[in-house]
């Protein structure tokens, strides 16, 4: 079956490119409005009259620039914050006196700051104190003198851009991390799901080959052992710790990004009772409701592989005359399967102490597969009264 590649992007940085779009567009369009309400204090209008149209095409034309980190190249950043330093220059050839010294604003007027936001969002708090310094420098020239109002505003643009900057590195950083760890799960729910699969399979027929072959002697005996290190071996590597994986990352610009591949789900949901009917035998006794019992189709998969797993367990250690009972209820919201044996039951403290020897029948055969369905998998034995072991999976999958 064909496989289906989900790509799960997160990035925080995004929204700030967006609202840093709408703010040079609004405060394009306040600086050219100051001009138009204050036209009597300019003593050369023809300098805003040239530079005006120029700040409103380039707003408006780099627009796609800001839309991202991997659009707002350096030299854009470069062209930008060239403009905005070049009209606060021009402010005192456009202006009165006047105007300067009573703090008037310059010609770019507060758009000058999403130049410098342009440097902090791309770069960091770093790149935010290099652009505001040229700001700084070209205001305090303008001005004349380094007056209070004049000081007041170099200061908040460059607290206010280095701050922002701060924050995105931030939030990169906490970004990785959250794909790393998105990572690190999908790779440990996929060794979980292998070793139920080798459980319910090759550990087994290893454990059966080195029983018989003990029964056998000669040289089924040798064959026996060496299936038995080859069991020890394969059951080591199964519960070891994680192989190390590659880290994600495939646009720093664009936020974190984790790839997850699964296997799509043929159609709706599935009844459950054609795949516990196969369980069913002499010593199995299998007890379902009358109309179908419908899950999602790996939900039902898992249900019924997990119903297998108590039934291997049943027989390993219960032995084959042991008998045992499968009952399915179908509840509004979930499915319960219950399975229960005859046998002799479990002795307290066996089930931690075979996790510890790395036989992960009942952790990741039976517990693991009912966990990742958001279920749970309850097991009750009494020495001598036989185990029940209740599986219950919520109708709806895992959210």
């Amino acid at each position: 079956m064909p496989k289906r590649e989900r790509v799960m992007r997160m990035s925080v940085e995004q929204p700030l490119w967006r609202a840093l779009t709408g703010y040079r567009v609004l405060t394009m369009l306040y600086a050219i409005g100051l001009f138009i309400s204050a036209y009597d204090d300019f003593d050369r209008p023809v300098v805003a009259f040239v530079y005006f149209p120029l700040l409103f095409i380039w707003t408006l034309a780099t627009i796609p620039r800001v839309a991202s980190a991997a659009n707002c190249t350096k030299r854009f950043l470069a062209a930008d914050l060239t403009i905005a330093v070049v009209g606060i220059l021009l402010t005192p050839l456009a202006v009165t006196d006047e105007r300067i010294t009573s703090g008037g604003p310059t010609l770019p007027s507060i758009w000058t700051a999403g130049s410098v936001l342009a440097f902090a969002i791309k770069g960091g708090w770093r790149w935010a104190a290099f652009a505001s310094t040229p700001v700084a420098i070209a205001n305090l020239i303008q001005r004349g003198a380094p007056a209070r109002d004049t000081v007041h505003n170099v200061i908040l643009v460059w607290v206010a851009s280095i701050a922002i900057g701060y924050v995105v590195e931030v939030a990169r950083a906490s970004e990785r991390t959250l794909a790393r760890a998105l990572e690190i799960e999908a790779a440990t729910r996929e060794r979980e799901r292998l070793a139920r699969d080798i459980h319910d399979s090759v550990l087994q027929v290893l454990a059966m080959v080195q029983r018989r072959g003990a029964v056998i002697g000669g040289e089924a005996a040798e064959l026996g052992r060496m299936a038995g290190e080859q069991e020890v071996a394969l059951r080591t590597l199964v519960s070891g710790g994680l192989a190390p994986v590659s880290h994600v990352s495939e646009d720093f610009a664009e936020g974190a990004v984790v790839r997850l591949v699964d296997e799509p789900d043929p159609g709706g949901p599935v009844d459950l009772r054609p795949l516990l009917a196969p369980y069913a035998a002499a010593r199995v006794n299998l007890a379902e409701p009358g109309a179908p019992v419908e899950l999602p189709p790996a939900a039902a998969r898992e249900l019924a592989a997990a119903v297998g797993a108590a039934l291997d367990n049943v027989r390993r250690h219960a032995g084959d005359d042991a008998h045992a009972w499968i009952l399915v209820e179908d509840e509004p919201d979930e499915v319960i399967v219950t399975v229960r044996d005859d046998g002799p039951g479990i002795p307290e403290g066996r089930l931690a102490q075979a996790e510890g020897e790395g036989r992960l029948g009942v952790a990741q055969s039976i517990r693991g597969r009912l966990r990742d369905l958001g279920g749970r998998a309850e097991l009750i034995s009494t020495p001598g009264q036989g185990t029940e072991v209740e599986l219950t999976v919520p109708k709806k999958g895992r959210t």
